[in-house]
């Protein structure tokens, strides 16, 4: 008889079945990691704080950018370029900040670091988390970046798509993975922004380069390069994250 089926018990009636109580099931690792990116989705649906303060102040530096550097047609794709992932970078360290900032009331993230979930599944579903908020920001800034600076983007929509979905997964991911540093950190914006920036330089210079040749006419093939380094990146930051995520979770 198998040990979740019926365990026999003998009464004066008889002998009757009572059903025994099943083991609980465990969790798979993918299961866990879309539980946390469900849960931060969910907070964020409901309130809409993340991705509209973040797309706002995005938009707000476009417009300045713009509105302070444009000249002309011919310096469009310079300025445009460094307007887009500057905004991107600023409103990601503003993404992240109140993203952790929701984790640390209550001792929230406490809870969630004593749960049963397996901490490389925290950061990959923080990371996800992460990823779909920069993306809902860059769908605001980008647009506004190729309308303000006159940029014909039927011309370039495949490759900076493909240059945005390169260079994002890095960010989010160095975002979860060094946001935790702030959860039981005064100064936390201060320490995020210093230790964040430092390492997104080689991925957001390779996204201004990239995005810059491509307005300037290049074809994608001739920027395989800067794919390379944000791939690079990329690969490294995710590893970095489901490896050391949990010590720096420990160790605050």
């Amino acid at each position: 008889m198998s040990a979740s089926g019926p365990a026999p018990v003998t009464g004066l009636g008889g002998t009757k079945s009572v059903p025994r109580a099943q083991e609980p099931r465990p969790i798979a690792w993918a299961e866990q990691a879309r539980i946390i990116f469900m849960k931060d989705l969910a907070i964020e649906l409901r309130t809409g704080e993340v991705v509209t303060t973040s797309a706002f102040f995005g938009l707000v530096c476009v417009i300045m950018s713009s509105l302070s550097f444009y000249e002309d047609l011919k310096t469009a794709a310079q300025v445009s370029a460094g307007a887009i992932w500057l905004s991107t970078a600023f409103a990601a360290v503003l993404s992240l900040s109140r993203t952790w900032q929701r984790e640390r009331q209550d001792r929230a993230f406490d809870a969630l670091i004593v749960s049963p979930l397996s901490h490389s599944a925290i950061f990959m579903g923080k990371a996800l988390g992460m990823f779909a908020f920069l993306v809902a920001v860059e769908a605001v800034v980008v647009p506004a970046a190729v309308l303000l600076f006159n940029i014909d983007v039927s011309k370039y929509w495949l490759g900076l798509i493909a240059i945005v979905l390169a260079a994002t997964p890095g960010i989010a991911a160095a975002g979860a993975l060094f946001g935790v540093m702030t959860v039981h950190t005064r100064a936390r914006d201060l320490v995020l922004a210093i230790v964040l920036f430092p390492l997104l330089s080689p991925t957001l210079l390779a996204a201004v380069i990239a995005t810059r040749n491509l307005f300037d006419g290049q074809p994608l093939a001739l920027l395989a390069g800067f794919f390379k380094v944000m791939l690079i990146f990329d690969v490294a930051f995710i590893a970095g994250g489901l490896t050391l995520f949990g010590p720096l979770a420990d160790g605050g």
